[in-house]
């Protein structure tokens, strides 16, 4: 048995060692020289440290991160939020028809982005919002009711009835339930709701750069890609731009992550 241990403990450092290889080369080449970058030491660590590389992506990058962070907090809680309220109608009141609506409500999950780019675009433009960071916002909130809405009906589906039949015996109607017993109960499902909708919506490529089309007003996943020049590119600048488009989502993962084990253990992402 210890044995076994020892063997499933060397099992798991190995891989977490192959996992961080990505981030020890975007570290180690993002504080280097742009001219000491090269194949041959990308694996080494720099002899000189320089900041040059994360000063010059900041510099750039800064007001992407910026429209990014208008972008997908409201994204993610409207959308979280919306597939609270979904995921209790269709786990707690159900009513004729509601299986059919709800499988119809998940199909849109499984639309492709790009059959819908056209009619977005179109849709966009006749509300206005076209080339904005609202119509971008609007965008990821009814792409993301899908999943949300699976999410918390997976989740309240394990909630028993008899709680919300107290809470209307004390006079609660069907939104004063939801808001006053369902929702603080909630937190591990909206752990999960929340960090999956920010990392899809903050990774997003195909809509930022198609609803959004100037580059002053796109999200930091377009501006990082725009960061490889034509003819030569300053990898250690590319690299540290990496790290700083990275480091929200971690900061979520570290935030949220014990509600979220809790989610995925209570079966809020139970089929």
């Amino acid at each position: 048995m210890k044995m076994k241990r020892v063997l499933l403990w060397f099992l798991l450092g190995c891989l977490m060692i192959f996992y961080l290889l990505p981030v020890y080369v975007m570290l180690v080449n993002s504080l280097r020289d742009a001219s000491s970058v090269s194949l041959s030491t990308m694996w080494e660590l720099p002899h000189h440290l320089s900041m040059q590389g994360f000063i010059h992506a900041w510099s750039l990058l800064s007001p992407n991160l910026q429209n990014s962070l208008w972008m997908v907090f409201p994204s993610a809680l409207i959308s979280s939020v919306i597939g609270a309220l979904n995921g209790y109608i269709f786990s707690k009141w159900r009513f004729k028809g509601s299986e059919f609506l709800f499988a119809l409500l998940l199909f849109g999950f499984f639309i492709p982005y790009q059959a819908i780019l056209l009619p977005l675009v179109r849709f966009l433009q006749w509300i206005n919002l076209y080339g904005t960071i609202p119509g971008l916002i609007l965008t990821h909130v009814v792409y993301g009711i899908s999943v949300t809405t699976l999410i918390f009906r997976n989740f309240y589906i394990h909630i028993p009835n008899s709680i919300i039949e107290a809470a209307t015996v004390d006079g609660a109607g069907t939104l004063g339930a939801f808001w006053r017993v369902i929702m603080p109960l909630s937190l591990p499902a909206f752990a999960v709701a929340l960090i999956f909708q920010f990392t899809n919506i903050w990774n997003d490529f195909l809509f930022g750069i198609t609803v959004v089309p100037n580059p002053q007003s796109q999200p930091v996943t377009i501006a990082l890609n725009n960061l490889s020049g034509s003819f030569s590119v300053d990898w250690n600048v590319v690299m540290a731009g990496a790290i700083l488009a990275a480091i929200p989502t971690a900061l979520v993962y570290i935030g949220l992550g014990k509600l979220f084990v809790q989610g995925l253990v209570s079966g809020s992402v139970k089929a």
